[in-house]
């Protein structure tokens, strides 16, 4: 019990070190409102810490507990997809570039040439 209970605890701190990273850039994140987490982010403190130092709305995707299995999750599912779109470009599949805004840049070529294909 104590392991999860601290394995949540510092994954919500490390989220808490990202959504200030995301903060900072304000710029390229201005639009950002809602942010969809899993149950390892659930609990009030962690969502009362982002709604007062980030003014961003905390939504937590959690599977209907009736269920077994797979589930689809909606929200999670659009994250899994896009994942998967990016895994047919080569280089994306494995963590080659040195510098962040590099990977960045194949991101948005890819999503380009996905864009691209769809429209052509």
């Amino acid at each position: 019990m104590s392991v999860s209970v601290f394995a949540l605890a510092s994954c919500r701190e490390g989220g808490k070190q990202a959504l200030k990273r995301v903060k900072q850039s304000h710029q390229q994140v201005s639009r950002l409102t809602t942010i969809w987490v899993d149950g390892g982010f659930d609990g009030e403190p962690f969502m009362q810490w982002v709604m007062d130092f980030c003014r961003w709305i905390v939504q937590v995707v959690l599977r209907p507990e009736q269920t077994n299995g797979f589930v689809l999750l909606k929200k999670r599912w659009v994250v899994e997809r896009t994942f998967g779109w990016l895994m047919g470009c080569r280089r994306l599949v494995r963590d080659y570039e040195l510098l962040p805004e590099t990977s960045e840049t194949f991101i948005y070529l890819a999503m380009i040439r996905i864009m691209v294909r769809r429209l052509a």
